[in-house]
């Protein structure tokens, strides 16, 4: 089993037993192995997604900088094409199964969320270019140049008569002006670019003995915030997943990060403004996809028009 053999390199310690944790993380093969005196857990993917592991890795100690607790990241690096990453064991429940309110882990999750946008960064998107400066990059594409406002701009050169939302049934010819001027309100919007976790989660979450709320598989990226951690958890309401927050438990998150009634309104225009640009990649990269992100699309200009 490879997950024993780069444990067991590393830890120079005979493997006494070893499981893959099935369920639980979505991206990544995960496996726990356990020495004489060591209980780890060994995450594997590709080779080509190590960039991934270097961003996990300084995120989780910029994360504990400001008291937020994390697995300790014992080594990464590659061998024999497979990216791995050693984290030293956290004992305790995954948030879902927990014992402890639901309300109650949101609500630390949001406070969580708040210290993660206090976090030193710079620049804008999911590729860390320099750990040493916390700088992020997005790259760029036909039709934007990779940042924020380019991201923006891309979206509202997309809203034309000709549009294949309007085709697919997800804005009339009229709703597309509207959603024009919302999206023209976006890119004069004083935003404050923060770190966003990319999937904070009561499932990415794990309770110990002392009620002390862990926090586990950040897939982070440079974003507006709240919007960007807010947006996702709408996104996971609106599509009736399992791990979503319900209503009260959506209001402790709120209340643990202090967001105003303003910054959710502006939330909803940023989801609006990401279901689109998903839907485009969709068309552009992924037919299979086209469906349901047109189907999620239109539910959110629902919400919004309403």
């Amino acid at each position: 089993m490879q997950a024993e053999r780069i444990a067991g390199d590393f830890l120079r310690e005979q493997i006494i037993t070893s499981y893959q944790i099935i369920g639980k993380g979505i991206t990544n093969q995960v496996c726990v192995v356990e020495t004489k005196s060591h209980k780890v857990v060994v995450r594997m993917n590709d080779k080509d997604t190590y960039p991934s592991f270097i961003k996990e890795k300084w995120c989780i100690e910029q994360a504990v900088a400001v008291g937020i607790p994390g697995p300790e990241v014992l080594s990464i690096g590659i061998v024999d094409e497979t990216a791995y990453m050693i984290q030293a064991f956290v004992e305790g429940v995954n948030g879902l199964d927990s014992t402890v309110p639901k309300s109650d882990v949101w609500r630390k999750l949001g406070e969580y969320a708040r210290l993660i946008h206090s976090i030193q960064v710079k620049g804008y998107g999911g590729n860390l270019i320099n750990p040493v400066d916390g700088e992020f990059q997005s790259p760029s594409h036909a039709g934007s140049d990779g940042s924020w406002q380019g991201y923006v701009q891309y979206n509202i050169n997309s809203l034309t008569e000709n549009d294949r939302l309007i085709e697919l049934g997800v804005i009339t010819q009229m709703e597309s002006q509207r959603v024009k001027e919302l999206f023209e309100n976006l890119k004069s919007e004083p935003f404050r670019f923060g770190l966003d976790h990319g999937d904070l989660s009561i499932k990415n979450a794990i309770v110990n003995q002392a009620n002390q709320v862990i926090l586990l598989d950040w897939n982070a990226e440079v974003n507006v915030v709240p919007h960007a951690t807010v947006a996702r958890l709408m996104h996971y309401q609106i599509l009736g997943i399992e791990e979503s927050p319900n209503v009260e438990e959506f209001t402790s998150f709120m209340v643990g990060y202090g967001i105003s009634e303003k910054e959710l309104s502006v939330t909803r225009h940023f989801l609006l403004l990401r279901a689109f640009d998903n839907l485009r990649w969709a068309i552009d990269r992924s037919p299979d996809l086209v469906e349901p992100y047109a189907a999620f699309a239109k539910q959110v200009v629902d919400m919004i028009m309403d």
